[in-house]
């Protein structure tokens, strides 16, 4: 079996299957540990919930695509446990290294898929996303991240967190082979994503002034391509709000989809896992009320503007990935000031692409383009067109 050495930490399993032919023949990948693959068994980032599962008895659709694609399967990659975390953190399994900025987070919950595809060890990666598992990742490592819309791909056979925002997604290296696994993977439609860009303000604004400075000239390079982006204000509320929303309804769903193991089975947590599942557990029901007309406001905001063809351009994280150094308040603020922007296309479950457009002091950002409903092809062949003109891989 030759398989490059695991440099960065990002496996927790590396066994080779499949691989053939189909358009994605000669191509390694590999698959978030929370998506069943038959004869193994899922661990999603904890000790125990590999202990009182048995293995499974069928692998996930999505897998299952890729490897009848002629893709070659060569490892399970580390989550955060049960897939609960932004930074990547995991004290059961260990944190991938970010090889792009060893001394900062590699993002999460899909870091071991995001470390693994940076650091060249497969050449794409499955993941999942629910408040910004790819999307995050794929920002602070410096890769492409597609979070598709919600529900057009499968997640039969994958752990849950909040059903009604999670979504499988992938990590690349390059736009066109971004694209080239959205040819395999996504339902055909004819939902557009050619433009105009709408440069969404308070993304932008909430966004730490050194990371628009780095993502402020790209937008600028796609005028003559795409026009000049339009300023635009779609969230009255604040992004507050939007995090506000996200996490109360996520918290609702977590607790059902987890409560009734977690209450049996008392499992060892990290404290910032059991502090979200208790939070979680408590969450009050006029926050959820709150949280779900501010979804439907959103809805019905967003998908009529974008239903034409428009997209919207904003900073995929506020910030760069945090030292690893940083403090847990420092990482609490920069959750939350994410959360709030990742939740745009997370409440409205709109495709969300993020393109590696920039770096501050060395460390990436992303670029982020959301599209309409069901728009996810077009908006992959929007993003490889995008990164053609500003030169990226």
């Amino acid at each position: 079996m030759d398989l490059p050495e695991d440099s960065v930490g990002a496996f927790t399993i590396r066994r080779a299957r499949g691989g053939g032919e189909g358009p994605l023949a000669g191509l390694d990948w590999a698959v978030k540990d929370l998506f069943d693959v038959a004869g193994d068994t899922t661990g999603f980032g904890s000790p125990d919930w590999r202990r009182t599962h048995a293995p499974a008895v069928a692998t996930a659709p999505v897998v299952q695509t890729l490897l009848a694609a002629g893709a070659r399967l060569v490892g399970r990659t580390k989550t955060v446990e049960l897939a609960f975390g932004l930074t990547g953190e995991n004290p059961w399994d260990g944190t991938p290294l970010n090889p792009r900025t060893p001394d900062r987070f590699p993002g999460g919950s899909s870091c071991g898929s995001a470390a693994a595809t940076a650091a060249r060890l497969v050449d794409f990666a499955l993941g999942s996303d629910t408040g910004g598992s790819v999307r995050i990742p794929a920002s602070y490592c410096g890769l492409y991240g597609l979070r598709p819309t919600h529900g057009a791909i499968s997640l039969a056979g994958a752990c849950p967190l909040a059903p009604s925002f999670d979504t499988p997604g992938w990590f690349t290296r390059e736009a066109a082979l971004l694209e080239r696994i959205g040819d395999v993977l996504l339902p055909g439609s004819n939902a557009p994503a050619t433009g105009p860009l709408l440069r969404v303000e308070e993304a932008w604004l909430g966004a730490h002034p050194s990371v628009a400075a780095a993502l402020a000239p790209a937008l600028e390079r796609l005028a003559p391509a795409f026009g000049r982006a339009l300023g635009i204000s779609v969230l009255p509320e604040g992004l507050t709000a939007t995090y506000e929303a996200f996490r109360a309804l996520q918290a609702e769903e977590a607790w059902t989809s987890l409560g009734g193991w977690v209450s049996a089975v008392q499992p060892r947590l990290s404290p910032a896992v059991a502090g979200r599942l208790a939070a979680a557990r408590d969450i009050p029901a006029e926050a959820v009320r709150n949280g779900t007309a501010l979804r439907r406001r959103l809805q019905t905001r967003l998908r009529p503007l974008l239903a034409g063809g428009a997209v919207l351009a904003f900073p995929t994280s506020p910030c760069p990935a945090p030292l690893l150094s940083a403090p847990e308040e420092t990482q609490q603020q920069i959750r939350e000031a994410t959360l709030g922007v990742t939740a745009i296309a997370g409440l409205c479950g709109l495709p969300e692409v993020t393109l590696p457009a920039g770096t501050v002091a060395g460390a990436p950002v992303g670029l982020s383009l959301v599209g309409g409903v069901g728009s996810d092809r077009a908006l992959l062949t929007l993003a490889k067109r995008v990164a053609g003109v500003l030169a990226l891989p």
